[in-house]
């Protein structure tokens, strides 16, 4: 079993043997992984850390605002816009593990630039364990994973050995608020996994508005509690449907809820129907280019818990 206090002081301990008096910079999402990993390292070598929040423009409703409005006084802490360049970076690209590497890339590539700017030699991620798992297992690339063999920062990554309940649990015992610590999990290439096919800013203004209206009815009615991830996907799939009474043809959207507690494996439990038919209204009649919403019901394994 896990001992929350020692885990903490002996990974201060290697941080601060790890990096001594230079400076390092910090990939963090606002999700627990990173979060835990920003305060670690922070009380490890203080403001030689860097902590850098880039919007690659895939965040979900509200995020952005959400991220800087918690750490803007709690790190040493700088924003990025990227949007634009990852957006226009997967222009054309279909294939989903090319878009995680191009993905990983474009971080990388921000990564160094601010690095440049105050000259850090290290780059502290917030890889899991089920990330190199899932990686080394060729099952899918993982944003944080998919670095260059030409980077020229150092890896440091404190956490890489545990898993989801553990890190939580760590950020507990620092004082971190019950609402990043239980905040669901979120992919590091944000809704670009949740969008089949070419990502393009219509298709991720329905991907973000489908995503607001599950999150927002799970967490009414307190399912989240129970829940590890859900979310919608946009498929590449178009149906025929019916609005009001003209022929609509939109876009297929399928809902994702499953339960888990490490993420190796997940189950889709029962659902409240009307949970379920709640939602598809509300996409089907909020979201104009959608006309279908289904359910996933597959499990992990065989299914992974993200689409792509």
């Amino acid at each position: 079993m896990l001992k929350l206090n020692n885990f903490i002081e002996n990974s201060i301990e290697e941080v601060k043997n790890k990096i001594r008096d230079e400076k390092a910079i910090i990939a963090l999402s606002g999700g627990v992984d990173s979060s835990v990993c920003s305060v670690i390292v922070e009380n490890a070598i203080g403001d030689n850390l860097t902590a850098i929040f880039v919007d690659h423009g895939f965040l979900r409703e509200g995020e952005a605002d959400e991220v800087v409005n918690m750490f803007k006084n709690m790190l040493n802490f700088k924003y990025i816009d990227a949007s634009e360049e990852f957006l226009k970076g997967l222009e054309g690209v279909v294939d989903p593990e090319e878009k995680r590497k191009i993905i990983g890339k474009i971080f990388v590539d921000v990564f160094e630039r601010e690095a440049e700017k105050i000259q850090a030699k290290f780059l502290v991620q917030g890889t899991i364990a089920p990330d190199w798992i899932e990686s080394e297992g060729k099952i899918k690339s993982h944003h944080n994973l998919s670095l260059p063999g030409g980077m020229v920062l150092n890896i440091v990554e404190p956490i890489r050995e545990l898993y989801k309940d553990e890190v939580r649990n760590i950020g507990r015992n620092l004082g971190l608020p019950d609402e990043l610590v239980d905040r669901q999990p979120f992919p590091g290439p944000g809704l670009a996994v949740r969008i089949i096919g070419e990502i393009t800013k219509e298709k991720l203004d329905i991907t973000i508005k489908a995503n607001h209206i599950v999150t927002e009815e799970v967490e009414k009615i307190g399912l989240n509690k129970d829940l590890w991830q859900y979310f919608a996907v946009l498929t590449d799939s178009k149906v025929t449907g019916v609005k009001g009474d003209q022929r609509d043809f939109g876009y297929l959207v399928v809902i994702r809820m499953v339960a888990s507690l490490d993420a190796m494996t997940a189950e889709v439990p029962e659902l409240p129907w009307n949970l379920i038919k709640t939602i598809s209204k509300r996409i089907t009649s909020e979201v104009s280019d959608v006309s279908h919403v289904s359910l996933s019901v597959s499990d992990k394994p065989p299914s992974t818990i993200e689409f792509t």
